[in-house]
């Protein structure tokens, strides 16, 4: 079964062409400055070099169609007809509590993508055209939609409920979410296997960590708890996201400063977190050698990070009832030996002890905690196309 995964974004589109028989990549994208100048196509098939096409491209069917295209082209293609494509897997931002998991695709699940689009209006859009491109350009196709929150719709009320009227749930939807789903699923499964293979009675923290960083306690397979809300703002300090913060910030700076709710809501996205602690970069080695450097702004900046993802595993060592494993993945938690070492050393008083010859590790899946260690540490890995290739399959088969 040969599985195409799509991610749309706004001006841009990532993919990625799976063999299903053995999780092979055969070909993986990006196409970029999509109704923009300068579009170009980069495609790397399976044991080539990336090719690059630079044409103009104007919406996102021309980009599918694009790669379609590519994906069948004498020269860079690895399928001789779309047809041996079986089925096309999308990423979806936000499912609400419409989607408590991934689900195929028909004219009902899009008005509820779109209804869903109030709380993820910069994502849920884009991905929304990706889908109903590909039914076009390749009808009869199934397409299947994998939600970044239908992970974490197993939470209780107590964990998800804000202390607001109730009313703003029962009208809104006003609740907790969270995001990156498909990358905690990913590496808590891939944990419950090393920890022995059965969900039931492990207890596990998986934290995402990038330019966009998110917490979650895994109990028995499931979540109960997650740092991101409604919106990916909440949880702890990242790139350029604030994280938590006292709301009574939020009208104090808008009548300081007379700003918009609009003005407000860009600040806290994209002028803080890393970037306006440090005032140097929201990209974390920038900030780290400005540490190296001696700049204490950038110090700080860091320190914050790593006490703030170091409370919240203490909490959901509270909700779990202890811990059997901590996960660090993604662009962060994979490459960054130093962020894991100062997040663990943290964790000592629950018996958490790290192997510092292990832990140099970049990208490699292993446990780096000591023998002696009372909770394990797992570097793993993330793959979250491969997680929506093989939602998709999972459900094209049933």
């Amino acid at each position: 079964m040969k599985i195409l995964v799509i991610n749309c974004g706004s001006s841009s589109l990532k993919y990625q062409l799976y063999n299903m028989d053995n999780n092979e990549v055969l070909a993986k994208g990006l196409v970029e400055r999509i109704g923009i100048d300068g579009s170009n196509l980069q495609h790397t098939p399976a044991g080539k070099e990336k090719v690059v096409f630079e044409q103009p491209l104007s919406n996102h069917e021309e980009a599918i169609q694009l790669v379609t295209d590519k994906l069948v082209d004498p020269e860079v293609g690895v399928i001789s007809s779309l047809s041996e494509i079986d089925g096309i897997g999308h990423r979806v931002v936000h499912g609400s509590n419409f989607f408590s998991d991934s689900v195929v695709v028909t004219d009902e699940v899009i008005e509820k993508m779109n209804i869903c689009a109030d709380l993820a209006p910069l994502h849920n859009p884009p991905n929304i055209m990706g889908i109903e491109v590909c039914r076009k350009l390749m009808p009869g196709k199934p397409n299947v939609a994998v939600f970044d929150t239908a992970f974490h719709q197993s939470m209780p009320p107590k964990a998800y409920m804000y202390a607001l009227p109730y009313e703003y749930y029962e009208k809104y939807n006003v609740r907790r979410y969270g995001f990156h789903g498909t990358s905690h699923k990913f590496v808590a499964k891939r944990a419950i296997e090393m920890l022995g293979g059965k969900a039931e009675g492990t207890r596990i923290i998986t934290c995402h960590l990038g330019n966009g960083s998110s917490l979650a306690a895994v109990k028995d397979g499931k979540v109960i708890d997650t740092t991101m809300g409604l919106t990916p703002l909440a949880g702890f300090e990242m790139g350029t996201r604030c994280g938590d913060i006292d709301p009574a910030i939020v009208p104090f700076i808008m009548k300081k400063e007379n700003l918009t709710p609009d003005q407000i809501d860009n600040v806290m996205n994209k002028k803080s977190g890393i970037l306006g602690v440090s005032g140097r970069s929201s990209d974390f080695r920038d900030v780290e050698e400005g540490m190296k450097e001696g700049d204490e702004r950038c110090a700080l900046a860091l320190e914050m990070f790593r006490y703030q993802i170091a409370k919240f595993i203490g909490s959901y060592y509270v909700a779990l009832g202890g811990c059997d494993a901590i996960v660090f993945t993604a662009g962060i938690g994979e490459n960054n030996s130093g962020h894991r070492a100062a997040i663990c050393d943290y964790l000592k008083c629950f018996g958490m002890e790290i192997d510092p010859e292990k832990n140099a590790q970049r990208g490699k899946e292993i446990d780096f905690a000591a023998e002696n260690s009372k909770i394990r540490a797992l570097l793993i890995p993330t793959n979250e196309e491969l997680m929506i290739a093989q939602d998709t399959k999972e459900l094209l088969d049933k």
